[in-house]
């Protein structure tokens, strides 16, 4: 059985669509497992949303962008951490719709599952003690393991950190695909996973598309704090090709 890992999707619309086309051609994707933040930093969050809960075999656990929308509609203020993204969350949640906003607030964190003998957890970020657990680019293999002692976790798929890692040790598989919806090149990333009895094999995708209209949307649609987002997620792509 293979599933299409899928992770920070970030309200981009157009690269989720792009992927999406991708995994129907190739006809033997049976899962789709998304790592959370569907929503935030793109404009797009309903349409990724609707698009992702329009699939009969998803999966799907909260990001971090899906906890600071949620805190705001609760009167909460900004989630910690989450302060300086407080006016474009707020201006998000302004934009959810009812049905967007219950299927967040159905989401669970994290899940664990059997898929064909193998046990998968699905979160979107490492905790220790409530705080995030920062990692370097290259995290060995063993500390993590040593993190996850005594566990039974044959493979461990997380997002949030935007970037593929990709590690396999004598006992488990820790995968991260890369963000779908944010890079700095017009490619839109997710990772598959093939589940066969006692092994786990694994493919990464880059999937090329047009995402020149969905970067000038922000300008249109006057996105706050759009000069950071572009700059910090999508590598100021319009302005390099002006340039």
């Amino acid at each position: 059985m293979k599933a299409a890992i899928l992770t920070d999707i970030h309200g981009n619309a157009p690269a989720l669509q792009a992927v999406l086309k991708d995994i129907d051609q190739q006809g033997d994707i049976e899962r789709l497992f998304c790592l959370g933040d569907m929503i935030g930093l793109g404009p797009y969050s309903n349409e990724v949303l609707d698009m992702l809960y329009n699939r009969k075999n998803l999966t799907a656990i909260a990001g971090n962008h899906e906890q600071a929308v949620l805190h705001l509609l609760e009167g909460k203020g900004p989630l910690e951490g989450h302060k300086g993204m407080q006016q474009h969350h707020e201006w998000i949640a302004e934009r959810l719709s009812e049905d967007s906003i219950k299927r967040i607030q159905l989401l669970p964190q994290t899940i664990e599952e059997e898929v064909e003998g193998q046990h998968v957890l699905l979160t979107h970020y490492h905790m220790t003690d409530d705080k995030l657990d920062a990692i370097e680019k290259e995290p060995a293999g063993i500390k993590w393991d040593a993190k996850y002692e005594g566990s039974s976790y044959d493979l461990i798929c997380f997002g949030h950190y935007h970037i593929l890692h990709y590690f396999r040790t004598a006992r488990r598989v820790y995968l991260n695909p890369g963000a779908l919806g944010c890079n700095d090149l017009a490619v839109a990333r997710y990772g598959i996973v093939d589940f066969q009895k006692h092994q786990l094999d694994v493919k990464f995708t880059a999937v090329p598309y047009d995402n020149r209209p969905y970067l000038q949307s922000y300008a249109r649609l006057n996105v706050p704090g759009r000069d950071f987002i572009l700059k910090a997620f999508y590598g100021n792509q319009l302005e390099k090709e002006m340039n």
